[in-house]
């Protein structure tokens, strides 16, 4: 039982991690996809978190999984991208449901993402193949899933070196290299998976389950020491997250752990914690492997009739046994263990279901192995008719060929002759039709980047000017309107007697005020906290500058990363900045949300008031809102804009690429 146990555990434990890899932080990845299906106006954004929240959803709660699936598809019908990722979902639906299904809709994202190119769609066909290779898994077996990763999925996205995708394929091939007992090689492929994780995505689900891959892979070779040591790494990541469904795979990791130190009497409560997690979150499989290792360490512990009542619930539960295979080897194990513990009737009628299953299959393979045999003699023979009627056929074909052979040369070379001169003639306009639209291209080309320098010279000479003169404001006249309200206030002391010095403080006090204000258009001009703690802080710092009494500004950062180049940082702060100043000064707005999101190159804008709105008439949003300076700016950052107005307020979505510019 012990190596059959190993077997079923660590094929198990693959199939789990090739699950869809959430981050631990369940509950606020999940709201954040929400928020982006209620809140983005961009459909292509938008189909993306159904789908997500569709593959979250896919083992605990199929009605739902479906239902953000089929909303993701709604959104993706003029999006091809959208489209692939809809079939690839499809398949992530059906990879536990129906694996011919599964594979279908894999091959299909994959025929629509090879007209696609870019890095996301590379992504996508890395892991379409490795779904269609775990399809198959089953009828090729695992030398084809070793080749459809190292030959297909890992290409795809080794080109773009340091990512977390990367690292996670490398450990899954050291996984499936652990299940083969190819511990050496897949230690390699573990710790290459680690080295590239921890430097790129140190407190992701990929570098969770690298460690605990190479915590099982260490188990197995009895490495415990080492292995306790990746263990703690994984425990120190997924400790904030006691709600985290991912809290079920580490414990069934420290199971691992304490039952390779052979302290099966801790192993047992760890499996007690991992079972309420699997119950939880009906992770069905996972709940099988924690109750082979419990029924094998009550054995071990001769507590028999406990050991029995394990297998017996197995067996209730039907997930494990759905495979005949799996399902013979537990009534061979209960035979056994009834006639060790003297049951000689309950093991007698184990046996005669092991046997009965076991002559079943055997009859099926040789009934097959007949069919298959019957249909190739068949096939034989009709092939062998087919044979001798089509040499019957082709001796009369070629009887006839001889009589018209001549005259077919003649007019098949004239014919030749003719098609010659027009293809020449064609392909020669061909030429000069494509080197007119090549020049044509090259002036666009050339327009458009004159253009873009045009507009990136006035933007940063724009924001050079503004940093001249926010200082020269700031610590010159700011300063020196400083000094003279201090030498005001001392030579007002000693010359000014009380009832003229209140008037003076009076004056005084609009001055200080005209400093303040000096200070205020400075900040505007080039603000401090921008260059000294980044976007986010910045931004924060703007919404309070515009919030009022009777005007409250909600800011929403969401993932703004702090390495964002900062002439992209002060572009995207002027763009915010121009729509909050015509939403105070114009809308008569009680409320404003600003939510701004970043996910990887893309970052998205989103402001709505709930204002008076303005007219759709282009005319009169170019008058009212500053159009024409925020597009420069838009598409100084390859961007995109939105916007939607009525009497019922205004919403504005842009796009931006922070890679627009170095």
């Amino acid at each position: 039982m012990k190596n059959y146990l190993i077997t079923i555990c660590i094929l198990l434990s693959f199939h789990f991690s090739a699950q869809q890899l959430v981050p631990l932080n369940e509950k606020a990845y999940t709201d954040s996809l929400k928020t982006a299906v209620t809140r983005n106006s961009n459909n292509a954004s938008k189909a993306y978190a159904y789908f997500l929240l569709s593959d979250y959803y896919r083992n605990t709660d199929s009605a739902a999984s479906k239902n953000y699936l089929k909303k993701g598809e709604a959104l993706s019908l003029k999006n091809p991208l959208s489209q692939a990722k809809y079939l690839y979902y499809e398949g992530q639906y059906f990879l536990e449901r129906n694996k011919e299904k599964a594979a279908l809709f894999y091959q299909k994202a994959l025929q629509e993402l090879s007209k696609i190119k870019g890095q996301e769609a590379d992504f996508l066909k890395a892991s379409s193949w490795y779904g269609y290779g775990i399809t198959q898994k089953n009828k090729e077996g695992y030398p084809f899933l070793v080749k459809i990763l190292i030959e297909k999925s890992i290409p795809q996205v080794e080109k773009y070196r340091n990512n977390k995708s990367l690292g996670h394929l490398y450990s899954q091939l050291g996984i499936i290299l652990t299940y083969n007992a190819e511990f050496k090689k897949a230690f390699e492929y573990n710790t290459k998976a680690i080295n590239l994780l921890e430097k790129n995505a140190p407190n992701t689900p990929e570098m969770f389950f690298a460690y605990l891959n190479m915590t099982s892979n260490l188990c197995y070779q009895i490495k415990g020491d080492e292995a306790g040591k990746y263990l703690d790494k994984a425990e120190k990541l997924i400790q904030p997250y006691p709600e985290s469904s991912s809290n079920a795979s580490f414990y069934y990791g420290k199971t691992l752990y304490l039952i390779t130190k052979q302290r099966n009497e801790e192993a047992l409560p760890m499996i007690e914690k991992g079972l309420s997690y699997t119950r939880k979150y009906n992770q069905n499989l996972l709940m099988q492997m924690f109750y082979l290792h419990k029924y094998d360490i009550l054995r071990k512990q001769n507590k028999l009739n406990e050991a029995k009542k394990v297998l017996e619930d197995i067996l209730t539960d039907k997930t494990l046994i759905i495979d005949v295979n799996n399902r013979k080897a537990f009534y061979q194990q209960l035979s056994g263990l009834n006639e060790q513990m003297g049951n000689l009737s309950e093991a007698l009628k184990w046996e005669k279901k092991y046997s009965k299953l076991n002559d079943s299959l055997y009859a099926e393979n040789v009934s097959l192995k007949l069919n298959t045999l019957e249909a190739k003699f068949r096939t034989s023979e009709k092939q062998k008719e087919i044979a001798d009627l089509n040499a019957e056929k082709a001796q009369k074909e070629l009887e006839i060929n001889k009589k018209t052979q001549y005259l077919w040369m003649l007019g098949i070379a004239s014919v030749f002759l003719i098609i010659l001169m027009i293809s020449i003639y064609l392909y020669t306009k061909k030429l000069a039709k494509e080197r007119e639209i090549n020049h044509a291209q090259k002036l666009k080309e050339i327009a458009q980047k004159e253009e873009l320098n045009i507009t990136k010279a006035i933007l940063e000479g724009e924001e050079k000017e503004r940093e001249r003169v926010a200082k020269d404001l700031h610590d010159g006249l700011g300063g020196m309107l400083a000094g003279v309200k201090i030498n005001l206030s001392a030579w007002a002391s000693q010359h000014l007697e009380n009832p003229r010095q209140e008037k003076f403080s009076e004056i005084l006090s609009q001055l200080d005020h005209s400093v303040t204000e000096l200070r205020n258009v400075a900040r505007n001009l080039m603000p401090e906290s921008l260059l000294k703690f980044g976007l986010e802080t910045a931004l924060q710092e703007l919404c309070e500058f515009y919030t009022r009494t009777d005007l409250h500004i909600d800011f929403q950062p969401i993932t703004i990363n702090s390495e964002i180049p900062l002439g992209v940082q002060i572009n995207i702060y002027r763009i915010v900045q121009e729509i909050l100043a015509n939403a105070v000064k114009h809308s008569e707005a009680k409320n404003i949300l600003l939510q701004c999101s970043q996910s990887d190159e893309i970052f998205m804008i989103t402001i709505e008031d709930d204002g008076k709105g303005f007219a759709e008439d282009s005319h009169q949003k170019t008058k009212s809102m500053g159009i024409h300076n925020l597009n420069n700016r838009v598409n100084y950052l390859k961007g995109k804009m939105e916007i939607s107005s009525d009497d019922t307020g205004t919403a504005i979505t842009i796009e931006l690429n922070t890679h627009a510019i170095s």
